[in-house]
């Protein structure tokens, strides 16, 4: 009998290509991943990889042996699913992943009112704009700002949040105020680096152009809310942070952003874990409330 351990290992490694980044991956030090690949190995007969320019490839040997790992992976991540959704107790960790702004400036007070009424749970957060996935068990809980599409996935869809376009009193003290659409052609605009949504949105309204048109250029979120506060050009944000901050002011040039839908997003085995429902709950019924007084604000 293979044991599962070793087949996680080379499973991890296949997929990085590299015994730190698998380490990292599946939560192990670089000298026991290294230990357990050579375990695996030993067991098999045959080495598994070799070293290259592009970092460790699979031999032969263990490209046979892909498929039918990754097959005894799915089957232990359901057995750990439907066991974890048996938990009673409301004591434990459980994982949440959300963007990098609503880990940094939304979630905070919620968990600190979260530990209070319940002490006994430890909370994991995974912040991070890329998508985490639920299937895998990279997080127990995830917020998102669209719409969920793997299957086996509970989504409570908790409301929109609004955009807006703000600027710094420092800044409009500065440069004057935008009246209209035109106008903001020749503002600071807090742009992206890579990313074009940005320029999508121009060239939607009328007005095609190019990054060179964002003086400050940036795909860091957070980076973005700062340069914002700061005072280094107009910025989109999200309503309900900009509005809570005496130093934005609203920029109303007719814009008509569309709102981010957020979603509460679980795996369907898990949502009878005790203590995971609860944090569930909680974080549904704080974020309703914030969402419903900043749109309120907004209509």
């Amino acid at each position: 009998m293979l044991d599962w351990t070793l087949l996680r290992a080379f499973l991890a490694t296949i997929d990085t290509g590299s015994l730190s980044a698998a380490a990292i991956r599946i939560g192990a030090t670089q000298p026991t991943l290294s230990r357990q690949i050579k375990e695996l190995e030993t067991v098999i007969g045959t080495p598994l990889f070799r070293r290259s320019v592009k970092g460790l490839e699979p031999t032969e040997a263990g490209l046979s042996l892909i498929d039918d790992a990754r097959d005894m992976g799915r089957a232990a991540e359901a057995l750990a699913l439907k066991a974890q959704g048996k938990a009673e107790t409301l004591s434990g960790t459980v994982r949440l992943t959300a963007s990098v702004v609503v880990s940094n400036l939304i979630l905070p007070p919620i968990i600190a009112q979260l530990r209070a009424a319940e002490p006994l749970i430890q909370i994991e957060i995974v912040a991070s704009d890329a998508s985490q996935n639920l299937l895998r068990r990279d997080a127990d809980i995830a917020l998102r700002m669209f719409d969920p599409t793997q299957n086996a996935l509970i989504a409570r869809k908790l409301g929109d949040t609004p955009l807006g376009l703000y600027a710094a009193q420092s800044y409009i003290a500065r440069k004057g105020r935008p009246q209209a659409m035109r106008d903001i052609l020749d503002h600071d605009v807090i742009g992206f680096d890579r990313a074009d949504d940005i320029l999508k949105g121009y060239a939607a309204r009328g007005f095609p152009v190019t990054r060179n048109q964002f003086p400050v250029r940036t795909d860091d979120q957070m980076v973005c809310w700062h340069l914002l506060l700061a005072g280094a050009g107009i910025g989109f944000a999200q309503c309900l942070l900009a509005d809570a901050q005496p130093e934005l002011e609203r920029i109303d040039i007719g814009m008509n952003l569309p709102a981010l839908p957020v979603w509460l997003v679980m795996h369907e085995e898990v949502r009878s874990n005790a203590r995971i429902r609860r944090v569930a709950d909680f974080l549904t019924v704080s974020l309703k409330q914030k969402l419903n007084t900043a749109a309120h604000k907004n209509i």
